[in-house]
C-alpha cells in the first residue's frame, strides 16, 4: 500500500517550512516511527516519521525546498522489503561509496564522497546528531595529506619562487541563513524599529540566595528530584513584581493595551540553531520546585531540538540570563508584543559599602528593557527595585509580602 508522506500541520503562526534533511533515501527500508525527514520552520525543527514498516518509495521534495502545511514530500510503500539505495555505475563504485549507502548522508554529501573516494569513517561530523555535512567532507579533503608523485615535482620548484601563503587563509564560505536565524533577525529588527525601547539598571546582592541555596540544595534535590538553581527565584520574584506593576506584564496590539490576568514567563535558551524562548505558563500557580523542574525539562528539550511550537507560543514577560556565558552587563532586546524583558548577568564579587563598612559581596547587575510607549520610567525602575528586594530577601517570596 502506497502512503503519502506529508509535511506536518503547521500552526497559524507558521506560514511554511523548508525540507532540512532527508534521513532516508528512495529505496531504503524504514521501520515504524523511524525518523525520515526534518522540516525546519522559523521556530522549530519538526520531525516526520514513518507511518509503518516498509520502504521509502519516492522523494518529491528535495532538501532546501520550501513546503506548505500538509504538502506531499514523498511516497512510502508499507510492508515492502527494502533495497539498497541507488548505487553508481560499477566502474565508479568504490569501498567508500558502498559504505555511504548505510549512512544518513544527504544526496549532495553522498555524491561528493563517491566522486572523491572518501572513507567516511575518517570524517568527523559536525551536523545535528554528529551527521556528516558537505562542509565536513570538504574540510577533510583540504586537511588530507597528498601522497607525493612525479607530477608534484614542478609544484615544489614553483614553491621556491612564490610566497608560502596557504590558499585557505582567505577563503570565504557562503551559506543560506537558517529559517530560525532569519526569524530571529526579523524579530530583533522589529523590536528596535517599532518600539520606544529604553533600559534601566540596578544591582542585586546574591549572598542571601547563595547562602539559602548552599544550606538546602541537597535536601531540596532529595525531596523534589531537581536541583535548586537561581532562575527559579528570579522567576518567582518577577511574578510578584508583575502583580504590583501590571503594565510590565501587558502587551500592545496596535493602539490597544492588552492587560494579562495570567503570568506566562519566557526563559531565553541558547541552542546550536539560535535563541529560543520556551514559556513557563501560569508560574504564579507553581511551586519553586515545579518551576525549577520545568526549566530543567525545557533545557533538555532545547539541547535535543525537541521543543515544540506550543512550548514557545505566547508569553507575557521574558527573562534572559547572559550571565551563564560570562556577560557582566548588557541591554536585552524586547520580545514583541511583550513590553518588558529582564536581563540577568554574571555574579561577581565586588567591594560594597554596608553600614559604613566595606564588604566583599557577590553582586549581579540586573537590566530591564521596556517599551516606553506603555511603561513609564517610574514604573520600570520600581519594578526592577521590587525584583531586587525579593531576591535580596527571599523569605518575602515564601511569605508573599
Amino acid at each position: 500500500m502506497t502512503i503519502e508522506i506529508k509535511a506536518p500541520q503547521f500552526p497559524e503562526s507558521v506560514a511554511d517550512g523548508v525540507v532540512a534533511t532527508w534521513h532516508k533515501q528512495a529505496g531504503e527500508a524504514v521501520t515504524r516511527d523511524e525518523l525520515i525527514v526534518d522540516i525546519e520552520t522559523d521556530k522549530v525543527v519538526l520531525e516526520v516519521v514513518a507511518p509503518a514498516d516498509g520502504v521509502l518509495k519516492e522523494i518529491t521534495r528535495e532538501e532546501g525546498v520550501t513546503v506548505l502545511s500538509l504538502e506531499v514530500l514523498g511516497y512510502f510503500e508499507a510492508g515492502a522489503a527494502g533495497v539498497a539505495a541507488a548505487e553508481p555505475k560499477a566502474e565508479a563504485v568504490s569501498q567508500a561509496s558502498t559504505e555511504v549507502a548505510d549512512l544518513a548522508l544527504s544526496p549532495a554529501v553522498r555524491k561528493l564522497v563517491a566522486e572523491k573516494d572518501v572513507d567516511v569513517s575518517l570524517v568527523t561530523g559536525t551536523g545535528k546528531g554528529g551527521r556528516i555535512t558537505k562542509e565536513d567532507v570538504v574540510g577533510y579533503l583540504k586537511s588530507k595529506p597528498v601522497a607525493p608523485s612525479a607530477t608534484t615535482a614542478s609544484a615544489k620548484i614553483a614553491e621556491v619562487s612564490t610566497p608560502a601563503t596557504a590558499l585557505n587563509e582567505r577563503e570565504e564560505k557562503r551559506v543560506p541563513m537558517t529559517r530560525l536565524r532569519a526569524r530571529i533577525a526579523q524579530r530583533l529588527m522589529q523590536a528596535k524599529n517599532d518600539t520606544a525601547m529604553l533600559t534601566t539598571f540596578n544591582e542585586v546582592n546574591m549572598k542571601p540566595i547563595m547562602t539559602l541555596r548552599k544550606n538546602y540544595k541537597e535536601a531540596f534535590e532529595k525531596e523534589h528530584g531537581v536541583k535548586l538553581g537561581f532562575m527559579g527565584f528570579f522567576v518567582r520574584a518577577c511574578v510578584e513584581a508583575l502583580k504590583r506593576y501590571p503594565a510590565v506584564n501587558a502587551s500592545l496590539d496596535g493602539s490597544d493595551v492588552v492587560y494579562h490576568g495570567f503570568y506566562d514567563v519566557g526563559v531565553a535558551v541558547s541552542t546550536e540553531r539560535g535563541l529560543v524562548v520556551p514559556i513557563l505558563r501560569d508560574v504564579n500557580k507553581k511551586s519553586l520546585a515545579e518551576t525549577e523542574q520545568q526549566i530543567f525539562d525545557y533545557g533538555l528539550k532545547a539541547r535535543d531540538g525537541k521543543l515544540s511550537i506550543d512550548d514557545m507560543t505566547g508569553g507575557t514577560f521574558t527573562i534572559s540570563n547572559g550571565g551563564v556565558f560570562g556577560s557582566l552587563f548588557s541591554t536585552p532586546i524586547l520580545n514583541p508584543p511583550q513590553t518588558a524583558i529582564l536581563g540577568m548577568h554574571k555574579i561577581q564579587e565586588r567591594p560594597m559599602a554596608v553600614d559604613g563598612k566595606v564588604e566583599i559581596l557577590p553582586m549581579m547587575y540586573l537590566a530591564v528593557s521596556y517599551d516606553h510607549r506603555l511603561i513609564d520610567g517610574k514604573d520600570a525602575v520600581q519594578f526592577l527595585v521590587t525584583v531586587k528586594e525579593f531576591v535580596e530577601d527571599p523569605t518575602r517570596l515564601l511569605l508573599e509580602i
